[in-house]
């Protein structure tokens, strides 16, 4: 098969054939209709991420339809449609039967601890507990962004942050992520205000429901301020920055709760006085297990949730490397969506 392939870090990617994976028991393999290009493979190819070994195919946001079913697989059959959170858990420790998936000790992510969906075909572990049924009418484009930016978005702001409506939340990073985040707390009620530096990427925060919007600068805090009247109740970080972070926490009012969504690789300093002076939540958030997506589902079928908007480019295979190397660069307006 065709697969993107990362032999060096920082070194642009290359485009070559490669063994196509073979399923397992209990797994299956998907033939990849379209994945999405996420930040954190960006951080993977740059070598943030310990679990990774060389050469590797990155790629963990995907949709496809199953190619191969594994010994042992119940209720799944070649030709299904579907997609998979990017966290695959194990289904059968204390955390996964208690529901959480999303922070199961034994699990694996595609494109991290084993190669990924950047290619025509990717294996799934444990396809019981991590598939999910696509409905027919929704499009693999759409569906590869609700594996990781979406979902994460959407567990992070609903399930997580308790945003609630009349709630002002800040989010700081108009990336996949951001603006996914920006979409699902404006349908729940809340007046979101989103920071960039990109112009364009604010002007997407806008048309998904914020209310106001922010260029990012060392002097954000004031207006935050100024246009939450005194604070936020509730702040994200969507990109992963140590001084987002401060911006963030500096933006909250007394007794609100910050999301730290973005992976920060370098670690990130806390003012632990103001975290208790005021009461202050710092909340993480990490994905959504695959038995919490019907919800989610329900809400982009009724029209309440629209992510096929947040899609601004589709690519191909061979065009993925430099779109990779282009992200060192910045974080382009929308969700690319790459077709191998």
């Amino acid at each position: 098969m065709r697969a993107i392939v990362i032999d060096q870090y920082g070194v642009l990617p290359v485009v070559r054939e490669v063994p196509e994976p073979e399923v397992q028991p209990g797994g299956v393999v998907l033939k990849v209709e379209a994945t999405g290009l996420c930040r954190s493979d960006w951080h993977g190819w740059q070598g943030h991420d310990p679990d990774i070994v060389l050469p590797h195919v990155p790629g963990h946001e995907l949709a496809g339809t199953i190619a191969a079913v594994g010994e042992g697989v119940r209720g799944w059959a070649v030709g299904d449609r579907v997609t998979s959170p990017f966290i695959c858990a194990c289904g059968t420790c204390e955390q996964c039967l208690e529901g959480n998936q999303q922070v199961c000790p034994n699990q694996l992510q595609p494109g991290f601890n084993y190669w990924g969906s950047f290619a025509e075909y990717v294996a799934l572990p444990f396809a019981e507990v991590n598939l999910i049924r696509l409905p027919d009418e929704l499009d693999f484009g759409t569906a590869a962004g609700l594996g990781c930016r979406f979902a994460t978005s959407y567990r992070a702001v609903r399930q997580v942050g308790r945003v609630a409506a009349g709630e002002n939340v800040v989010i700081f990073g108009c990336g996949g992520v951001g603006l996914s985040a920006v979409m699902i707390a404006s349908s729940l009620g809340a007046r979101v205000i989103a920071v960039d530096t990109n112009p364009a990427a604010l002007e997407l925060a806008r048309s998904y429901g914020a209310a106001d919007v922010v260029r990012a600068s060392e002097n954000v805090v004031p207006e935050l301020l100024e246009l939450t009247g005194g604070g936020a109740q509730v702040t994200m970080d969507a990109l992963g920055s140590s001084d987002i972070v401060q911006s963030a926490l500096r933006s909250l009012r007394p007794r609100g709760r910050h999301l730290q969504v973005g992976l920060l690789p370098s670690g990130v300093q806390l003012d632990v006085g103001r975290l208790i002076g005021q009461e202050l939540e710092w909340l993480g958030s990490h994905g959504m297990p695959a038995h919490a997506y019907p919800e989610m589902l329900g809400l982009v079928a009724s029209g309440n949730l629209a992510p096929a908007e947040l899609i601004t480019r589709t690519i191909t295979l061979e065009e993925g490397p430099a779109a990779l190397a282009a992200l060192s660069k910045g974080t382009p307006a929308g969700i690319t969506v790459m077709t191998p």
